[in-house]
């Protein structure tokens, strides 16, 4: 199944980040620790020019400490980017945030203006959290349903810094398609708009090839599942989620599944690493350029039979 979130309106995001961007001094993104790929904005890399990055991996506790070093590193390849890991209810370590800031922008007299910031992150990563938190007031409206900020905000926040939360910039890349599954696994999707069955045989099947050992503690098996489907079985068989003839009720263990993993109970779990990821892109463009190749000979054969 393809994931589609949020269709037609890039067009829109795009123009309005082209048009607030070049008056900021910084940008903040907020992204997934468990998926820092997954969860970032796609327009950014592409639009903020030399404009200084702090890229923030919050929800460090839900993720995969090695992992998350792992993607420290990565993105701090790229110029002009820092990375930090935040976790929740930690104001003194978010406040940090500011100090960067200044480390990042040197030129900039705030005595004389305001360091102007935008800050960027998808539903359910902790954005409107974390602009509460440095604001130290209920600044944001919070929530994990998309589209919660409905008109761009300025707020005042310490050190003369003005942090802009600016709607429309919720889409993040669904591509690779491994993409999509990834964030309607860690609830940034809404879902009303999934195949839960669907989602959790894909968080199922990794689990078993990534975390064999921490699905195998948390639901009791002796051994480790063949594939997704058959941990699926298995979780069914051992919490009595069986239906009509003992078939196994999917859905009721898709929810399990995928809610356990969303509040911890699983363990510290990260749903894609850099390797993982740099092969994904290798194979999509690949991919794409099959496509275009495929598209122009039959745009080509149709020429021909016009003439």
């Amino acid at each position: 199944m393809a994931i589609n979130w949020f269709p037609g309106h890039m067009h829109k995001a795009r123009k309005e980040i082209k048009q607030v961007m070049p008056q900021m001094g910084l940008i903040i993104e907020v992204v997934d620790a468990r998926i820092p790929f997954s969860s970032e904005n796609p327009l950014v890399p592409s639009l903020r020019g030399d404009t200084p990055l702090i890229k923030v991996l919050n929800k460090r506790d839900l993720a995969d400490p090695a992992i998350t070093e792992q993607w420290l590193a990565w993105i701090e390849k790229e110029r002009g980017v820092r990375a930090i890991t935040l976790t929740h209810n930690q104001r003194q370590e978010a406040l940090g945030i500011l100090k960067l800031a200044e480390e990042m922008t040197p030129t900039h007299n705030r005595e004389k203006s305001a360091l102007r910031v935008m800050i960027l992150g998808i539903p359910n990563v902790g954005k409107s959290t974390l602009i509460n938190t440095l604001a130290g007031r209920p600044a944001a409206k919070t929530g994990n349903e998309p589209a919660v900020t409905r008109a761009q905000q300025a707020i005042k926040l310490p050190d003369n810094v003005l942090l802009y939360d600016t709607p429309g910039f919720l889409w993040p890349k669904l591509s690779p398609e491994q993409c999509g599954y990834r964030l309607a696994v860690t609830g940034a999707i809404r879902s009303a708009v999934l195949d839960f069955e669907d989602v959790a045989m894909f968080e199922a099947d990794y689990l078993v090839q990534a975390y064999p050992e921490l699905v195998m503690a948390r639901y009791g098996l002796g051994q480790k599942p063949r594939d997704g489907l058959a941990l699926m079985d298995a979780i069914a068989e051992k919490r009595r989620f069986l239906g009509r003839g003992g078939v196994p009720d999917l859905h009721k263990v898709s929810e399990v599944l995928l809610n356990e993993f969303r509040a911890g109970t699983l363990g510290q779990i990260s749903l894609e690493t850099p390797d993982m990821v740099e092969q994904e892109l290798a194979e999509a463009r690949i991919k794409e350029e099959q496509e275009a190749k495929e598209k122009a000979i039959k745009a080509e054969q149709r020429k021909r039979k016009k003439r």
